[in-house]
């Protein structure tokens, strides 16, 4: 009787979940539009031979673009092995471009904005001369992210998400002029419910406060057209790219940012989004392992530009042309503490720059001694693979940490797919064993390090707007390499035997999977 019921409870609550309606539309738009082309190729054979002929020249217009091979070559098999079926799939999902209007915004946005963008050359010429590596590093993403770097900032680091919320709330509390938030996931709970009522407090106190989350990352875990809630507490809120049963591969472009700046001089991101897994208030797939960084200093205006460019993406408005309001030192008069190099910068799929993945291939490239990662997803394009494998026959110590248990089963058995070749080039490889590793980090040689949210698969490197913190010689480099070392201890190191005992459907599985999972 008992599982009867509890039967029916789950069947209600799909039921009146709004994720399976938007599922059951997908799929009968889906196959509706297969079944068309279907019944169009049959009707007329040279109705068959124009697809056809289409499918070999759209092949070889993919041959020729500036994209990755990886995505070359899964959907140019897809379209020679299945004409019909595969060009159908690719005039639906084959292109990577979000929305023309949306990225004509943004680039109008970047224009307008790019004079308060702008590099002290007295920084960078003082990181040159104190390692002409690094500084190219730093100028690459200066150039090409558009966000420069600075001194006079400090940074903080926290292990967990238990240890960053404490902090987090006390430095919302000290808010006095205001507070922007920007987030991939937001959950009622604990963490949530403790960070609305400052927000609903401040906001009564006339503080500015917005705050932008994703609507797909929120799609199960917020009700519909929730900011509407949050407008009546008195808190701006904005949508990013709302979720519609439509198939068009805009809805693969994602804001999976996690940002939060308060008053221009503290600033906040990393993995962690806003809810009770991230904070271990609640488990899911065992303990959560993720962390996050805190900045103080001039180094936040990047986080503040990133903020306000999205904002006014969304909502048109012209308000990025008075930057000068949102400046650091408008509401912090004394002199920030500088410890090291510090450059927040950000990534989206609106340019043909993958700066996320470039960034991390010049850490990896250029390392001395050892390159160590962390990333819940390891779903890499031959680029990184070479970068890696290269790294490691050269000498370099490249330890790289993953989950044990998984969020998503699919995707981690992908992700066990690329060890085999990582292992025979020297890579090491530890899975985490209390639960689910989220944290996304880079750091190398005891000089340099990353924390952020891009993560190493395609959908990060190539689909989503992302975030994270460059730093050369920051305190916090050696926290970061301490706290690498110290997860080691409840990680099971990965060896060759794993892969090569591996049942053979699994390893057949997995070959499917690695040639489709640039467009998955």
């Amino acid at each position: 009787m008992n599982s009867i019921l509890l039967l029916l409870k789950r069947l209600l609550k799909l039921l009146f979940n709004r994720i399976f309606y938007v599922v059951i539309a997908l799929l009968f738009q889906l196959g509706w539009f297969l079944i068309l082309f279907w019944k169009l190729a049959g009707y007329s054979r040279y109705f068959t031979f124009a697809l056809e002929v289409i499918s070999i020249f759209v092949v070889i217009w993919i041959a020729n673009q500036k994209i990755n091979p990886s995505y070359k070559l899964g959907w140019t098999l897809l379209i020679l092995v299945i004409p019909v079926f595969g060009l159908a799939l690719y005039l639906l999902f084959g292109s990577s471009r979000i929305a023309a209007l949306l990225q004509s915004r943004y680039e109008e946005i970047l224009k307008e904005s790019s004079g308060y963008m702008k590099q002290n050359l007295q920084t960078m010429e003082r990181l040159r001369k104190e390692d002409c590596s690094a500084a190219n590093q730093s100028e690459y993403i200066c150039r090409f992210s558009g966000f420069p770097l600075h001194e006079n900032t400090t940074a903080e680091y926290f292990q967990v998400g238990d240890d960053m919320f404490p902090v987090f709330v006390r430095e919302l509390e000290e808010a006095r002029h205001y507070i922007y938030i920007e987030y991939f996931i937001i959950n009622d709970g604990v963490m949530w419910q403790t960070i609305l009522d400052i927000l609903e407090r401040k906001a009564a106190e006339g503080i500015d406060v917005r705050l932008i989350y994703d609507d797909f990352g929120c799609l199960t875990t917020l009700p519909h057209k929730y900011e509407k809630t949050l407008e009546a507490k008195g808190i701006q809120c904005k949508v990013f790219n709302r979720f519609r049963p439509i198939l068009n591969i805009i809805q693969n472009n994602r804001d999976h940012r996690k940002i939060c700046v308060i008053d221009g001089h503290t600033g906040f991101t990393g993995g962690i989004n806003l809810a009770d897994e991230y904070i271990n208030q609640r488990e899911r797939f065992g303990h959560w392992k993720d962390t996050a960084i805190m900045l103080k200093g001039e180094a936040v205006w990047n986080m503040t530009a990133m903020f306000l460019d999205m904002w006014t993406v969304i909502t048109g408005s012209k308000e990025l042309w008075h930057f000068e309001d949102y400046l650091p030192h408008r509401y912090h008069q004394e002199p920030f503490e500088s410890d090291g190099f510090v450059q927040p910068f950000c990534d989206t799929p609106l340019d043909k720059e993958v700066v996320g993945e470039n960034v991390y291939l010049n850490i990896i490239n250029r390392a001395k001694h050892y390159v160590y990662i962390c990333t819940p997803y390891l779903i890499i394009d031959n680029e990184m693979m070479t970068a890696l494998c290269l790294a490691a026959k050269s000498g370099i110590d490249v330890k790289i940490m993953t989950p044990s248990v998984p969020d998503k089963k699919m995707v981690f058995l992908l992700t066990q797919s690329y060890y085999e070749q990582l292992l025979e080039a020297g890579v090491q490889i530890y899975e985490y064993q209390p639960g689910f590793l989220h944290a996304k980090s880079f750091v190398c040689d005891d000089e340099i390090a990353v924390v952020g949210t891009i993560n190493l698969d395609y959908r990060s490197l190539y689909l989503h707007f992302e975030d994270g913190v460059w730093m050369y010689k920051n305190r916090v480099i050696d926290e970061i390499y301490q706290d690498f070392m110290e997860t080691l201890e409840y990680c099971q190191p990965i060896d060759i035997s794993f892969c090569k005992n591996r049942n053979m459907v699994v390893r057949a599985i997995q070959s499917v999977m690695r040639l489709l999972a640039p467009m998955l």
